[in-house]
C-alpha cells in the first residue's frame, strides 16, 4: 500500500498516523507542511475545495493529517487507510 500524508512534524495527529502506518508497512510519501513552503501550497489548494474539508473550513481547522491514496482517494480517516 502506497499513501501520501500531508501533515506536519509538530502534530501529534500527524506523527501517530505515521507511526501506524510505518508498522503495517505502508510506503509512505510524507508531505511535511511545516517544513515546506511548496508542500503548504499544495495542501492549501487541495483543502481549498475538496468536500473532504467542507467541516474543517467551516470550523476553521486545519484538518491534518490527510491522507492520498494511490487510486486519487482523498481522506482524513486513519483507519480507512488501514483496512
Amino acid at each position: 500500500m502506497k499513501v501520501t500524508v500531508i501533515g506536519s512534524h509538530l502534530c501529534p495527529d500527524t506523527l501517530y498516523a505515521l507511526n501506524r502506518l510505518s508498522e503495517v508497512k505502508a510506503e509512505i510519501d510524507f508531505k511535511n507542511m511545516s517544513a515546506s513552503l511548496a508542500d503548504l501550497k499544495a495542501y492549501l489548494a487541495l483543502r481549498q475545495d475538496s468536500p473532504v474539508y467542507a467541516d474543517i473550513r467551516e470550523s476553521g481547522g486545519i484538518g491534518i493529517p490527510c491522507f492520498v491514496l494511490e487510486d486519487g482517494t482523498v481522506t482524513r480517516d486513519l483507519e480507512a487507510v488501514l483496512k
